[in-house]
C-alpha cells in the first residue's frame, strides 16, 4: 500500500488531469443521453448534436483543464479537502461551462443549453466526488493502519463553532495524536447529532459516565463565549474524573486565526475562581485619566505594568513609567509602543528611595495622577531585611507623597495589601505605615490621597500557582505551608481595573477595599491543580506540608476592627471609615526609623511596632483568632 501511495503521489497531477478529462467528456455524453432519452420525439441522440460534440470535445476538454489549473484544483492536498476546496470546484466548473458555451456559440457549434446545465452539475459532482473520495480513502487507510492506543481519546465539551474547529483540526492533523470520541453539549436539540463526523453523546451531567464508557484520556473545554460561572461548573465536574483537562478560554483566541489546538491551555486558578469580568464606569475613569499626565511608580512590575496597559487605553496626554529595574521597564515600553503607537510615553529609571530623582521627575513632568505601585512585597525576604522594607516601602512612599503635594498633583492612589491589616510581617507593617502616611497627609494637602487594599494577585511575581504547576510537571511533591492556610485571590487585570475604578471615586483619605470573593484554601487549590492534570493527589503527586514561613498568616484579613466598611457605587469596591491620624506626630515617628534601618532586625521591628500597635512582631499565627469584623467572619477568619 505504501508503494501505491508513493506512485500516486508522484503522478498525482497527471492522474487527476486524465481523470478530469474523462469525467468532463463522460458528463457531456450523459447529458446528451438524458436530454434526448427523456424526450418522446427522439429515439436516440440526433446525429447533428453528436457531431457537434465530436467537433468541440477536444477544445472543451482543454477549456476545463486550463480553468481547473487556474483555480488550483491540481495544487490542493485533497486528503485535507474542506469547504474551500469545494467552493473552488464550483467556481471552476461554472467558469469552464460558461466559456464552453461561449466557444460553441462563437463558432455555431453550440449544443442545446440544457446539455450545458446537466453537464455542469455532473462535472461538479464527479470531479468533486473523486477528490473528496481521495480524502475519505486516506482517512480510512490511516485509521486502519494506526493503533488506536497511539492516540489520546479526547472528549470535547461544547458543540459550537469552537468545538467544531477543534475536531476538524484533530482530524486534519493526525500527528497531533488526538482522536475525538464525542461531544458534550447541554442543548437538547444537538443530542445525537454529528459535527464533522463526531456525535454529541451527552450533556455535562453525563461527563463522568462518558469518560468511563469511552475510555477518555483528555477533556477539552471549548466554550470560549460561555459565562465564567458555567465554565467553573464544568471544571468542577471534570475535577472528579481525574483526566487531563484543557480549555480554550476566550473568543479572541478563536478570532486571531491559527490552529485552535495551539490556543488550548491548562486550567488556571482564574478558571477555578470562575468570576465574570469586572464592570467599569468608563465615563468616570476617562474623566480623570484622559488627557492627563499619569505617573506609575514600579511601572515595570506585575501590578505596575498592568496599570500602564489599562491606563494607556484612556489616552493620557503623557504616561510615565518609573522603575529601578530597566529590563522590566524596557519590556513594558516595547509592548505599549506596539499596541498604542500614538501613546506619549516616557520611561524614568530610578528608585522611589532616591528623593532627588523623584523630585526631578515631578518637577519636569508635573503629573496629575500618580499610581504608587513600587514596593518590596516578598514576606520572607522582608523578615530578614526589615531595614530595606522601611527604606523602599516607607521612605519611598513618603518621597512620592511629598512630591505629589509639592507639585500639586490632583490624585494619588497607593497600592496596598490585606497584609497591612493586623500585620504579622514586616512587609505588612510597612504597608500599614504607608496607609497611615497617605491618610494623615490628605488632611493637609489639596491632593486627594487614597489607598486600595487587596489580597493575592494571580500571575504576579512569586505567586504560588506557577510554583505548583512546576512541581506537578516535575512529579512532585507539591509543597503547601499549612493544611488550613487560605488566601483571597484576584487576577491582575481584575485587581488593576478595580484600582483604577477606585481612583475615580476618591474624595481623599479613604482606604478602598476590593471584594476578593470567597477565600480559597491553598490545599484545595493544590489538589484541584493535580486532579486537572489527570493525576491523583497523594498517590501520583505527593503533597508535603513545610510549615508557615516567618511572618505568614493562616488567614488574611481585609479590614481592621476600627475601620468599619461602607458600600460604594461599585459592587466590588468598599471603603473604610477615615482614620484620625495626626500628620506631625506620625512623621516624627517615621523619621525616627531612619536611625535604625541598618540596625539588627529585632531593633528595626521594635521601631516598626512603636508606629503600628497592631503589628504582631512575633509572627503569631492567627489560628483561632477572633475576627475583627462580620466581614472577616464571613470570609472564614
Amino acid at each position: 500500500m505504501d508503494a501505491v501511495k508513493k506512485m500516486i503521489s508522484r503522478y498525482r497531477v497527471l492522474i487527476l488531469v486524465l481523470l478530469d478529462a474523462m469525467l468532463v467528456n463522460l458528463s457531456i455524453l450523459i447529458g446528451l443521453f438524458l436530454r434526448f432519452s427523456l424526450d418522446d420525439r427522439y429515439s436516440k441522440i440526433p446525429p447533428g448534436d453528436m457531431q457537434r460534440y465530436y467537433s468541440t470535445a477536444l477544445v472543451i476538454t482543454l477549456i476545463f483543464l486550463v480553468v481547473f489549473y487556474f483555480f488550483k484544483l491540481y495544487n490542493s492536498l485533497w486528503q485535507y479537502a474542506s469547504i474551500n476546496e469545494l467552493l473552488s470546484i464550483v467556481g471552476a466548473t461554472t467558469t469552464a461551462t460558461i466559456l464552453s458555451y461561449v466557444y460553441g456559440l462563437s463558432f455555431n457549434l453550440q449544443m442545446p443549453r440544457s446539455i450545458y446545465v446537466i453537464s455542469w452539475m455532473l462535472i461538479m459532482l464527479s470531479v468533486g466526488g473523486v477528490r473528496f473520495s481521495y480524502r475519505i480513502f486516506w482517512m480510512a487507510y490511516f485509521w486502519s493502519r494506526k493503533q488506536k492506543s497511539a492516540f489520546k481519546n479526547v472528549l470535547v465539551v461544547g458543540a459550537g463553532s469552537a468545538g467544531s474547529r477543534i475536531i476538524k483540526e484533530m482530524q486534519k492533523n493526525k500527528e497531533l495524536g488526538y482522536y475525538p470520541i464525542g461531544l458534550i453539549d447541554d442543548s437538547q436539540f444537538k443530542q445525537g447529532k454529528f459535527i464533522n463526523g463526531v456525535q454529541v453523546i451527552g450533556k455535562r451531567k453525563d461527563i463522568y459516565k462518558v469518560v468511563k464508557q469511552k475510555r477518555v484520556d483528555e477533556i477539552i473545554i471549548a466554550m470560549p463565549s460561555a459565562p465564567q460561572n458555567q465554565k467553573r461548573e464544568i471544571i468542577d465536574i471534570c475535577k472528579d474524573v481525574k483526566r487531563k483537562v484543557k480549555i480554550l478560554s476566550s473568543v479572541s483566541e478563536m478570532l486571531d486565526g491559527g490552529s485552535p489546538i495551539s490556543r488550548l491551555r491548562d486550567i488556571d486558578i482564574e478558571d477555578l475562581l470562575g468570576r465574570d469580568p469586572v464592570k467599569l464606569d468608563i465615563e468616570n475613569i476617562a474623566g480623570y485619566l484622559t488627557g492627563k499626565v499619569v505617573l506609575v511608580t514600579g511601572g515595570g512590575g506585575s501590578i505596575g505594568s498592568e496599570l500602564c496597559r489599562q491606563i494607556a487605553k484612556f489616552n493620557p496626554s503623557l504616561l510615565i513609567i518609573l522603575d529601578i529595574y530597566e529590563n522590566n521597564a524596557y519590556d513594558v515600553q516595547n509592548e505599549l509602543k506596539f499596541k498604542y503607537p500614538n501613546l506619549n510615553l516616557k520611561v524614568v529609571i530610578g528608585s522611589v528611595r532616591d528623593r532627588t530623582r523623584v523630585e526631578k521627575t515631578f518637577k519636569l513632568y508635573k503629573p496629575d495622577v500618580i499610581f504608587h505601585a513600587a514596593a518590596h512585597k516578598h514576606v520572607p525576604f522582608m523578615e530578614e531585611n526589615p531595614g530595606e522594607a522601611i527604606k523602599n516601602n516607607v521612605f519611598g512612599t513618603l518621597n512620592v507623597v511629598q512630591c505629589a503635594d509639592k507639585y500639586k498633583a490632583k490624585r494619588f492612589v497607593m497600592i496596598s495589601t490585606d497584609k497591612a491589616v493586623n500585620p504579622t510581617s514586616v512587609m505588612g507593617a510597612t504597608k500599614r505605615i504607608c496607609e497611615m502616611i497617605i491618610q494623615s497627609f490628605d488632611k493637609k494637602s489639596d491632593t486627594e490621597f487614597v489607598a486600595v487594599r487587596f489580597g493575592n494577585v494571580l500571575g504576579s511575581n512569586g505567586s504560588v500557582i506557577p510554583l505548583f504547576k512546576k512541581q506537578i510537571e516535575n512529579g512532585g511533591p507539591v509543597t503547601v505551608t499549612h493544611p488550613e492556610i487560605n488566601r483571597f485571590f484576584m487576577t491582575i487585570p481584575e485587581a488593576v481595573q478595580l484600582v483604577i475604578q477606585a481612583g475615580a471615586m476618591a474624595k481623599g483619605g479613604e482606604i478602598f477595599v476590593l471584594d476578593m470573593g470567597q477565600p480559597v484554601k491553598i490545599l484545595d487549590l493544590a489538589k484541584d491543580l493535580i486532579k486537572l492534570s489527570g493525576l491523583e493527589p497523594d498517590k501520583d503527586i505527593k503533597i508535603k506540608f513545610i510549615g508557615l514561613r516567618p511572618g505568614e498568616k493562616l488567614y488574611e484579613e481585609v479590614l481592621m476592627a476600627d475601620e468599619g466598611l461602607k458600600k460604594t457605587a461599585h459592587e466590588k469596591i468598599f471603603v473604610g471609615t477615615l482614620s484620625d491620624i495626626d500628620y506631625d506626630t506620625l512623621i516624627k515617628k517615621v523619621e525616627s526609623l531612619e536611625s535604625v534601618v541598618d540596625e539588627h532586625p529585632e531593633i528595626v521591628k521594635n521601631a516598626i511596632k512603636a508606629i503600628v500597635p497592631t503589628y504582631d512582631m512575633t509572627g503569631a499565627l492567627n489560628e483561632g483568632a477572633e475576627c475583627a469584623t462580620d466581614r472577616d467572619k464571613a470570609s472564614g477568619c
